[in-house]
């Protein structure tokens, strides 16, 4: 099933066009890598699909619903959830604290609590903890977290409100190579059991190569190339203006090149 449908995008920026006529599509369950070289336009395309920046021209359509200008918190609050390069958790709470505001915004509560907010939503909030790996962190503080915790926390946050789609931008940025495939094992896993599209971009090949269903191939602004691995890798153009010789970068588990 068709989740998320991109057609004809496209974004300037003072004369510039940083997205060029873009279409693509991602069905749920799939996971779909959006690479190119820097200045691709890979940034602007998120940032259409995710509400922070107003399409030139072209239609993003989510679930149905056409979301494009939409404002973010309208958009996530459809199911589209978010992941930042930078990883952005309340530091000054503990790791269930954060759980709990984010199942609290969920519940459009923030405005209007009654009672104490220490008690609300703790029990989901561990079985989402849980869901990551990271029950046994549930009463330190995020700001002493190791980094690649502090990604699992926040892959925690944005399954609070129970997404169909989950925009990851960057998401193993400032990551060990162990924990990088680590996290995106873990989102591959869960985007198969919840049937949630993920749609992420990312620079760091053997991720890319190992764990997305699909690629999208984006060159100053315009599509290049799309398919899975094996397509993208043998893809002459893609390897001139991206990859380079691609030897370097494994297969995907289970894939015959």
């Amino acid at each position: 099933m068709t989740l998320l449908s991109i057609a004809r995008l496209s974004k300037s920026f003072d004369g510039v066009q940083a997205v060029d006529d873009v279409s693509f599509d991602l069905e749920a369950g799939q996971l779909l890598a959006l690479i190119g070289p820097n200045g691709a336009g890979k940034s602007t395309c998120f940032n259409m699909i995710n509400g922070q920046l107003k399409p030139g021209a072209g239609t993003i359509r989510f679930d149905g619903h056409d979301i494009a200008g939409m404002r973010p918190r309208n958009i996530w609050r459809l199911g589209v959830g978010r992941t930042f390069q930078i990883a952005a958790t309340f530091n000054s709470m503990t790791v269930l604290e954060n759980m709990q505001m984010a199942l609290l915004s969920r519940e459009r509560r923030i405005y209007r609590l009654f009672g104490r907010a220490a008690s609300c939503g703790k029990d989901e909030a561990m079985t989402l903890l849980d869901l990551v790996g990271m029950t046994a962190h549930a009463q330190r503080s995020c700001a002493v977290l190791a980094y690649g915790d502090v990604k699992r926390v926040e892959l925690a946050i944005a399954l609070a409100n129970n997404p169909k789609l989950l925009l990851m931008d960057e998401p193993t940025a400032g990551m060990a190579p162990q924990e990088r495939n680590e996290l995106m094992a873990l989102t591959a896993r869960l985007a198969k059991e919840r049937n949630i599209g993920v749609l992420f971009t990312e620079h760091s090949m053997d991720v890319v190569f190992s764990h997305a269903d699909k690629l999208v191939v984006l060159a100053r602004g315009r599509l290049i190339a799309e398919g899975d691995a094996e397509a993208i890798r043998n893809d002459a153009r893609v390897r001139e203006v991206y990859l380079g010789t691609g030897a370097s970068f494994a297969p995907r588990a289970g894939a015959t090149l």
